[in-house]
C-alpha cells in the first residue's frame, strides 16, 4: 500500500489567489493511497524543502506528489529534495497547477480549485504506478561535435577545447568565420568585428584540441547521447590542403571571374578563391561550376604555375567518420531573400542588411563608401525599411 505525500504551495498568491489551497490540502487526503497533504506559502524555499525533507522521514512516506508550478522550474529541486530524505527520486512527481489553474479562470476559485484537485489525482495515480529507477551508468565519448563555424560555432569550439576535450568543428563553406566577418562594425560598441572575430578564428585553427573540417557538410548522425558516430562528406577543393602553403598565385593567375557571394554580389572573384583575406584555413578551393577546367576542359594555368604542384582536378568529395559523445548546433541563419517580395525585385538598389554591412565595410567592395549598386554613386538619400517580411506569412515569414 502506498503512502503518498501531497504538498500544495501557494506560490505568494500566483496560485492562493486563484485556488483554495486549504481545501486542496483537505481533499487531497482523501485520494487512494494520500496518507499526508500539507500547504505552504513557498514550497521551493529553503524551509519548505526542508519540511519536505522531514514529512518524507517523519510519515515514513515512499512517495511524493509537489502541487506547484511547471516541473521545468522544481521538479530537480524537490526531486533532490527527496533524495536527501532518503527516497528515490524518481518517487517525486511535480503536478502544475500554477500555469493551469492562474489564467484564465483565475476569478473562478470554485472551478479553478477543483481543476487543482483533479490535477493532484491524475499524479497521484501516475506515482502510484511509477518505478524507483536507478541511473545507469554508460561509458561516453569525450570528444564534442561543433556544426557550423560562426562566432558562436567558434566561441564553443573554444570552450570547450580550452576545458581540455577534442572538438570536431564542421563548416560547410572554405573558411570558418560566419556572418561575423561580414559585417562593418558590431552592436553596441561599433567595434571592428574582423578585430574581435580574427583572434578567435586563428585560436580555433591553431588549437591543439581542435579539427576544422572546412568545406565540409555532416551528412548522417547514428548513435545516441553520449556515444554518437557521424559521417562528414568533405568536398572535393580539388586542392591538396597537405601541399597548399596558401601563396595566393593560383587566384592570382586564374582567368575566370564571378560574382562573390561573400559581398552578396557587390564584387567579383576568381574561380580558385578563398572567401576573403583572413580565411581560416587560408586554404583556396576551386569553384567546379566556373572553373575553365570543368567547363571547357582547356584551362590549366592554376596547376601550371602552383609552385607545390597542390592543383589535383581528379579530387573527389571523401566521406570521413567521426565519434563524439556530444554535438552542438550552431548553424546560424539567412536573410529571407529581396525577391519574397515582390515590389523589390526589380530595384537594384534596395538592398538587405548584409548587403549594406559589405558597402559600409572598409574592407569592402567600395571600401566602405555606400552607393547606390545600380550606378555607385552615393545617394542623397536613405530610407531604412525595417521588419520587411517580418510576422508576414503570405510573402515573408510568419515570425518576427
Amino acid at each position: 500500500m502506498s503512502r503518498i505525500g501531497v504538498f500544495i504551495c501557494h506560490c505568494g498568491l500566483n496560485i492562493a489567489r486563484s485556488v483554495d489551497v486549504k481545501r486542496v490540502a483537505e481533499e487531497s487526503l482523501k485520494i487512494p493511497g494520500v496518507v499526508f497533504a500539507i500547504d505552504y506559502m513557498y514550497m521551493c524555499a529553503d524551509p519548505g524543502q526542508l519540511m519536505v525533507e522531514e514529512s518524507i522521514k517523519k510519515e515514513k512516506l515512499d512517495g511524493i506528489v509537489v502541487a506547484n508550478c511547471s516541473p521545468t522550474l522544481h521538479e530537480v529541486t524537490f526531486r533532490n529534495a527527496a533524495e536527501r530524505a532518503g527516497l528515490n527520486p524518481y518517487r517525486c512527481e511535480i503536478a502544475n497547477i500554477r500555469e493551469q489553474c492562474s489564467w484564465p479562470h483565475e476569478h473562478d476559485r470554485v472551478w479553478t480549485t477543483k481543476k487543482a484537485l483533479n490535477i493532484i489525482k491524475i499524479t497521484v495515480n501516475k506515482l502510484r504506478n511509477d518505478a524507483m529507477l536507478e541511473p545507469t551508468p554508460i561509458p561516453i565519448t569525450k570528444r564534442a561535435l561543433v556544426i557550423g563555424g560562426g562566432i558562436a560555432g567558434i566561441q564553443t569550439a573554444l570552450d570547450i577545447a580550452d576545458g581540455g576535450y577534442e572538438v570536431i568543428l564542421v563548416e560547410k563553406t572554405p573558411s570558418i568565420g560566419g556572418k561575423m566577418i561580414q559585417l562593418s562594425e558590431t552592436f553596441p560598441t561599433l567595434d571592428c568585428p574582423q578585430c574581435i572575430e580574427t583572434p578567435k578564428m586563428v585560436s580555433c585553427g591553431q588549437h591543439p584540441n581542435i579539427k576544422i573540417y572546412a568545406y565540409s557538410e555532416v551528412e548522417e548522425v547514428d548513435g545516441y547521447v553520449g556515444n554518437f558516430k557521424v559521417k562528414i562528406k568533405q568536398k572535393a577543393s580539388y586542392i591538396d590542403r597537405e601541399k597548399c602553403n596558401g601563396c595566393g598565385e593560383c587566384m592570382e593567375k586564374c582567368l575566370t571571374t564571378v560574382s562573390n557571394e561573400f559581398d552578396l554580389g557587390l564584387s567579383k572573384r576568381k574561380a580558385v578563391y578563398t572567401p576573403f583575406p583572413q580565411a581560416v584555413p587560408n586554404i583556396p578551393v576551386i569553384d567546379r561550376e566556373h572553373c575553365g577546367h570543368f567547363t571547357t576542359e582547356l584551362c590549366r594555368v592554376c596547376q601550371s604555375i602552383c609552385p607545390k604542384d597542390a592543383i589535383d582536378f581528379s579530387q573527389k568529395d571523401e566521406f570521413l567518420e567521426e565519434e563524439v559523445g556530444t554535438i552542438v548546433v550552431a548553424t546560424g541563419f539567412d536573410l529571407m531573400p529581396n525577391e519574397r517580395i515582390k515590389e523589390y525585385v526589380n530595384d537594384p538598389d534596395v538592398v538587405n542588411g548584409l548587403e549594406f554591412e559589405r558597402l559600409l565595410c572598409p574592407s569592402g567592395p567600395t571600401n566602405g563608401l555606400p552607393v547606390k549598386p545600380s550606378d555607385w554613386i552615393i545617394p542623397k538619400e536613405v530610407a531604412f525599411i525595417s521588419c520587411a517580411g517580418s510576422r508576414d506569412p503570405e510573402h515573408g515569414v510568419a515570425y518576427c
